[in-house]
């Protein structure tokens, strides 16, 4: 984010990054109540770079067309993007100043600390990496 594009409001054009159709409802409907202006939702495609892929690719995309579509339910003008990274978190940031967002904004996912320990703690690391604000968007029963 430069600064030039410091003064824009803060959901001005939001980065929302989901995992599959069920994350894009919970995350679309959180972040429905806070109004932005404009929504580019991302789905992140886990490539292996050298080890076996988590789910094949098409298979992936079907999961992220899914998920695009439940977001316009919501945003009917959102806009959609798909990253082909292993690495989660930077697909993430990489993305983000790519479409020039005002903010990223997530739901972090369910698990213990063990879990998120295990996982690297995606959370924390885009919260601390990111050079934009970051908004983590309450769980269903949570905030308001």
């Amino acid at each position: 984010m430069t600064a030039e594009h410091s003064d824009q409001s803060l959901l001005s054009h939001v980065l929302l990054p989901v995992a599959d159709e069920e994350d894009a409802e919970s995350s679309s409907l959180a972040l429905e109540p806070y109004a932005p202006e404009r929504v580019t939702t991302l789905h992140v495609v886990e490539k292996g770079e050298g080890v076996p892929d988590k789910t094949p690719v098409e298979q992936s995309e079907d999961i992220a067309q899914a998920a695009f579509e439940t977001v316009r339910q919501v945003f009917p003008d959102a806009e959609d993007r798909t990253a082909y990274r292993r690495d989660v978190v930077e697909a993430i940031l990489e993305v983000a100043e790519d479409v020039d967002a005002s903010a990223i904004a997530f739901r972090p996912r369910e698990g213990g600390r063990l879990a998120r320990f295990l996982s690297g703690g995606r959370t924390t690391q885009i919260v601390t990496e990111a050079d934009r604000p970051v908004v983590v968007l309450p769980r269903e029963g949570e905030g308001g």
